[in-house]
């Protein structure tokens, strides 16, 4: 069964901070047990060994032969070595040589092992038959020409009764701790979270007619004040797309009302007048003209929109001379018929991946290239050009620079505004919609990339696309377009 969630923020972060607190506690306490048991281990298997050091130099042979080991040199009768120390002495033979009266007769250990004590201390740990854990260390020595197996133990039980009581303290401390720090966490967090409430309850007040409010905020520099910041952002970019919504679609009517009233107007001129069947046929070609223009509005505001409605997650590889060699092919035929070249600068620098939506991009390259060919003379040449730029993040650079009148003082930026399409004689005449540049900008700002036409060009205008380049992370598989592209004028 599902717990629930408290409902309220505070509770929520109150009950996190405890969770998380207790699993720190109970792993740290899992650590300094593990330690202080691995500690207490080492200081045995060290004081043993040095027992055992001792005892060697204290073990003698008895005028009947019988092993001994001399009992007064310590300087306590009461020492713990005295005391508490198991001690067996063994032949090769496996037979007991000397056992310390602490045993009680008990075995220390079993038979003796292959190679036990051989090379160094040998330590383990062994049940006596009393059901006692003791730590063993076994060591081979030489007295008079005889091998010895000595082997020297201590009762693990101090230990463990040490450790148990270690274990307890910790048992009723942590509950203790948890309990504490859930009275203070829910304090702090009722603290931490009363500018939130303050602007919640501004943000409720703010509608699409009071957009110009915004958030109070107290502290700019911790997390509620950037989340204030970041909402205030969004405040701000609400109120812009209200305006540009507005002025979207005010010169959206303009250009959709221009060409339908042309449209009526040589319709009722014509029904009006009796004329010849080359009359009406004039008519109707001028008909037809503005309605495809105005077609060719519709399907240009269509584009746009999907280019804004796309969400990001169709990112995938481009080899961008690949992409840009496509474009190329799809306009061939108006190249050849209007005899433009194209010349390819530092082609290889362009064969490299970069990371975008492959359809948006390709609509965005082929408005740009078609704008250049719409715009360069009969007879010219396109050129291409693409440069790495090791910037903070790696980019690509590519090129498209024409032949034709270029652009005057104060377009490069208004050219990329939508519906306009320039106030030169040499332009007006071979404008479309306006909408293409908007839709290639909106294209490569949603990429994450960034176009502009060079300032410092005089003949001919030129245009840059500045794309980001594929991360070593960024590898996925490419998927399908999931957008028609439509040639724009």
């Amino acid at each position: 069964m599902r717990v629930p969630l408290p409902i309220s923020l505070r509770s929520r972060l109150t009950s996190w901070y405890v969770t998380v607190l207790a699993l720190l506690l109970l792993i740290y306490a899992a650590l300094v047990f593990v330690f202080q048991y691995a500690a207490l281990s080492r200081q045995f298997f060290h004081d043993e060994v040095q027992d055992v050091v001792t005892v060697e130099g204290l073990l003698y042979f008895d005028s009947q032969g019988q092993l001994q080991l001399h009992q007064d040199y310590y300087s306590r009768p009461q020492s713990h070595l005295l005391v508490d120390r198991m001690m067996e002495v063994r032949n090769l033979n496996g037979v007991v040589l000397y056992r310390s009266p602490t045993l009680n007769g008990i075995p220390l250990g079993g038979p003796n092992r292959r190679g036990e004590g051989d090379a160094s201390f040998d330590a383990r740990v062994i049940r006596l038959r009393d059901g006692t854990h003791a730590f063993v260390v076994s060591h081979i020595h030489v007295l008079h020409g005889q091998i010895l197996l000595i082997r020297l133990g201590y009762s693990l039980v101090p230990l463990r009764d040490r450790m148990l009581q270690f274990f307890l303290l910790l048992v009723v401390a942590i509950p203790l701790a948890l309990l504490l720090a859930a009275i203070a966490g829910q304090e702090i967090a009722k603290r931490a979270l009363r500018p939130l409430e303050r602007m919640a309850a501004r943000a409720e007040g703010i509608t699409a007619s009071n957009l110009s409010h915004r958030l109070e905020i107290k502290n700019p520099k911790d997390e509620l004040g950037h989340i204030g910041r970041v909402f205030n952002h969004l405040l701000d970019r609400l109120e812009q797309a209200f305006l540009q919504l507005q002025r979207f679609t005010a010169d959206a009517a303009h250009e959709l009302r221009a060409p339908l009233a042309s449209v009526r107007t040589i319709g009722e001129v014509t029904l009006e007048k009796s004329q010849g069947v080359e009359e009406y046929r004039e008519a109707l070609g001028n008909i037809l003209e503005e309605t495809a223009r105005l077609n060719e509005t519709i399907d240009s505001l269509l584009l746009l929109a999907r280019a804004e409605a796309v969400q990001p997650g169709n990112e995938q590889l481009i080899i961008a001379t690949e992409l840009v060699d496509e474009v190329l092919g799809l306009l061939q035929i108006l190249f050849e018929e209007r005899n433009i070249s194209v010349i390819h600068d530092d082609r290889s620098a362009g064969e490299i991946a970069i990371w975008a939506d492959r359809a948006l991009l390709r609509v965005a390259i082929l408005n740009v290239v078609h704008n250049a060919l719409k715009f360069s003379p009969d007879d010219s040449y396109l050129r291409i050009s693409y440069t790495r730029l090791e910037t903070t993040a790696p980019m690509l650079s590519i090129a498209f620079q024409d032949q034709g009148p270029g652009l005057a003082n104060g377009e490069h930026e208004r050219v990329f505004d939508r519906f306009y399409t320039g106030n030169g004689l040499r332009t007006t005449l071979k404008s479309g919609t306006g909408l293409g540049l908007s839709v290639a900008k909106l294209v490569v700002d949603r990429i994450g990339g960034q176009i502009h036409f060079d300032k410092e060009v005089r003949q001919g205008a030129k245009c840059i696309f500045t794309i980001p380049l594929a991360g070593q992370n960024s590898v996925k598989q490419k998927t399908d377009l999931f957008t028609s592209s439509l040639l724009l004028p």
